[in-house]
């Protein structure tokens, strides 16, 4: 998929993302909470290369780590310095491919790429072109995180939908109204790739206003993106379930080679 259509999928998305997740600002404290176990030390330089409206990195500022987000979303990534601001957080971001990353070699200690974003690269190529600059902007010996859906899982059963997903607002204009979204998608020939439609149901009036929008994904194994981070430059590769680290989905862990 062109890099455009991702950017516009993200950049329409980017005023209402929260309303996926139940409660947002519980995610960023849980989220950010599990990615910083993993790191291990205390105000670690971090990247976040697909870091949307800011989940995980805000999460992460949150626990002192010195964070900058970059999102191929110019619109996510605005938000996500916008809603640190708002929480008197330091977080620089910018709008960049993470195959062209805008930073000098071993700049960062960790890099994150969470909540499947990799997978938006849709070739081989591609994915191990964007790992291979996360490894060079990390120092050698450091912390990669990738997040990913449970591909095993899903490439067996290729689920036609997701569940609903309830947002309320306990407070505002709507009066607590609530949003739906869901997620329907359909495969590809090839039985890894699939479009996604993603539906949000927003309450206007006593109506309901519906927002749909389309990208495709790779359903990509663990094993294979094992591959090709080792061929991008990276060693001590392991992928950790959600039971082991509290984090809601698999997360690959991997370290810069020397």
């Amino acid at each position: 998929m062109p890099e455009t259509s991702v950017a516009r999928f993200y950049d329409e998305l980017a005023d209402d993302y929260h309303l996926i997740y139940p409660d947002w600002d519980a995610s960023i404290r849980r989220q950010g909470d599990a990615l910083d176990a993993l790191i291990g030390r205390d105000r670690a330089a971090v990247l976040d290369c697909s870091c949307g409206i800011g989940t995980q990195a805000i999460g992460l500022a949150l626990r002192g780590h010195r964070v900058i987000g970059t999102d191929l979303s110019p619109r996510a990534a605005a938000r996500a310095a916008h809603e640190a601001a708002r929480r008197n957080l330091s977080l620089r971001t910018a709008a960049a491919d993470m195959r062209r990353l805008p930073f000098p070699d071993g700049r960062f200690d960790t890099v994150v790429c969470a909540d499947n974003s990799l997978p938006h690269l849709l070739t081989g190529q591609d994915v191990r072109a964007a790992l291979a600059e996360m490894c060079r902007v990390l120092r050698p010996a450091g912390l990669l995180l990738v997040s990913t859906r449970p591909y095993e899982d899903l490439l067996r059963e290729r689920p036609a939908s997701t569940p609903p997903q309830v947002h309320r607002v306990a407070d505002g204009a709507d009066g607590g109204e609530r949003t739906v979204t869901f997620q329907l998608w359909h495969w590809h020939d090839d039985g890894e790739r699939y479009d996604l439609e993603h539906f949000q149901l927003v309450p206007t009036g006593g109506e309901w206003r519906v927002q749909v929008r389309r990208t495709t994904y790779w359903a990509l194994g663990q094993d294979r993106l094992a591959d090709l981070a080792a061929e991008a430059g990276f060693v001590d590769l392991g992928w950790r379930t959600p039971q082991e680290t509290g984090f809601f989905q698999p997360l690959f862990a991997a370290r810069a080679g020397k």
